[in-house]
């Protein structure tokens, strides 16, 4: 092998190098976005929704919460198979009393978890 050949294949290496260790940063700013959910109608949100209040009710020992529907929501892509989503939720309290709440619910493969829930300032 040249000196020349040596010279082009070490530049060749330390390319490919610099764009595996950049391409990582590119990625996490996409990951890490807030994207408005686009059919917030969906019945899977909508369930999301209703898992959410129930999540809370739980929590709260209470069950003073009754879902009425998700009227809004962003989602967050975590990683490959993970979602958290924000939601705002109209539901009413045990005195008939309608709120607006935000809940934050990370999805892991198969499980659910209850990030936050919140009245809405919205």
């Amino acid at each position: 092998m040249t000196t020349r050949s040596f010279f082009l294949a070490a530049i060749g290496i330390i390319a490919v190098c610099a764009a595996a260790v950049t391409a990582p940063g590119a990625r996490a700013a996409a990951v890490d976005a807030w994207s408005p959910i686009k059919n917030i109608n969906d019945p899977y949100i909508q369930k999301l929704g209703w898992w959410a209040v129930s999540e809370e009710n739980k929590v709260s020992q209470s069950g003073a919460l009754t879902f009425s529907k998700v009227t809004g929501g962003e989602q967050q892509l975590q990683d490959i198979a993970d979602m958290k989503y924000r939601l705002y939720i109209d539901a009413s309290s045990g005195n008939d009393k309608n709120g607006s709440y935000m809940a934050v619910v990370l999805e892991q493969a198969n499980t659910r978890k209850l990030i936050s829930f919140s009245m809405s300032r919205c």
